[in-house]
């Protein structure tokens, strides 16, 4: 009877803890997710992805302005649109870089989505990119460590330093990305398309930015960092850093 109350009390507290997680995720980013404008492929990930807690670490919230930088398929786009609002904006960093003439700007299709009408696009260009001024929050999420693929030959740091300059004082620079081995560096960049949090860290920091917050909300202990991001046994369930680094006022 004991051991029979004990699973009850702990079944309780897990509830208790799950009701307790799901008060603190602001209403906007509940709601973005429950955007039934949003594609099913998209909807689809979320369970693996948990949008709303990621969103919510990242403090975005209603009225802000995001610079998101490789978008992708807008898989977050549409997220962000939705959580910052009609107040807010979403620019979209769509990849176009000098040094990798093969990488050019493909839209993915959402600023001309009339469901998401406060975003917008701009190629990752520095002359684009020193247009932007005061957004709230740079955002990117597992693609840090392409900017690091050798064929791109981009200057990262670089990089860092012009999202530093279109941050607002106080501003947040959050990564997501898929974690490689601890101490590797940037070992598995270009094979495994994983990045090292220290490496990540250490050169975010040496631009001006401070880590604020890093959060275990997508580590996955059963990942051993060894196979690349794309292996079915490990797509979609990479052990994965989430970092807040914040500009200072």
């Amino acid at each position: 009877m004991r051991r029979r109350t004990l699973i009850w009390a702990g079944a309780a507290a897990l509830v208790a803890g799950a009701a307790m997680a799901a008060a603190i995720i602001p209403a906007a980013l509940t709601a973005a997710v429950a955007n039934p404008d949003r594609p099913a492929a998209d909807t689809a990930r979320d369970e693996a992805r948990k949008p709303a807690e990621v969103m919510a670490f990242a403090g975005i919230r209603p009225g802000q302005k995001v610079l998101e930088l490789i978008p992708g398929g807008g898989y977050f786009t549409r997220l962000l649109s939705g959580a910052v609002g009609p107040r807010g904006h979403v620019t979209e960093g769509i990849p176009q870089l000098p040094g990798a003439p093969d990488v050019r700007a493909r839209p993915n299709g959402v600023a001309v989505d009339p469901h998401f009408t406060n975003v917008t696009e701009i190629s990752m260009t520095d002359e684009a990119l020193s247009q932007v001024h005061r957004v709230d929050v740079v955002w990117t999420s597992q693609n840090y460590h392409d900017l690091h693929l050798d064929r791109f030959h981009l200057d990262v740091a670089g990089l860092d330093r012009k999202i530093y300059a279109a941050l607002k004082p106080g501003g947040v620079f959050f990564i997501e990305d898929h974690a490689a081995a601890p101490g590797s560096g940037l070992r598995d960049v270009n094979t495994l398309h994983r990045i090292d949090e220290a490496a990540v860290i250490a050169e975010v920091e040496s631009v001006g930015f401070r880590l604020e917050a890093k959060s275990d909300l997508l580590r996955n202990p059963a990942d051993d960092h060894t196979l690349k991001v794309y292996d079915p046994a490990i797509r979609g369930h990479t052990d994965q850093m989430l970092l807040r680094f914040r500009k200072p006022k």
